[in-house]
């Protein structure tokens, strides 16, 4: 089960993100995105969005698979910078995973 933080995106910005709340779903940067097929980064922006730290966290590995091209951002309507996005969750997860002593598989 997933424990929803509403506070989460505020507690992004340590990480360099301050657009999280930016998003409003609608899809442009999964449909420009070579990852489409597993509706990346959309769902990881949700999760970011709702504080769904431990979905974060254990998805985390999903997060390498950005290719960081700029596609998403280049598109994105509301300039919510998704790559950015992603580029902040990826160290959140890495200062996570160090701090608990996580090896990633």
């Amino acid at each position: 089960m997933a424990f929803v933080d509403l506070s989460f995106p505020d507690e992004l910005e340590r990480f360099g993100v301050s657009t999280t709340l930016d998003c409003f779903n609608c899809g442009t940067c999964a449909a420009i995105c070579p990852l489409i097929y597993e509706h990346f980064p959309r769902q990881m922006i949700r999760y970011a969005q709702i504080g769904a730290r431990d979905r974060i966290l254990e998805n985390g590995v999903e997060l390498w698979r950005c290719l960081h091209c700029g596609l998403c951002t280049q598109t994105c309507p509301r300039e919510a910078n998704p790559g950015e996005l992603i580029l902040g969750l990826r160290r959140y997860v890495l200062h996570h995973w160090r701090r608990d002593g996580h090896v990633p598989s």
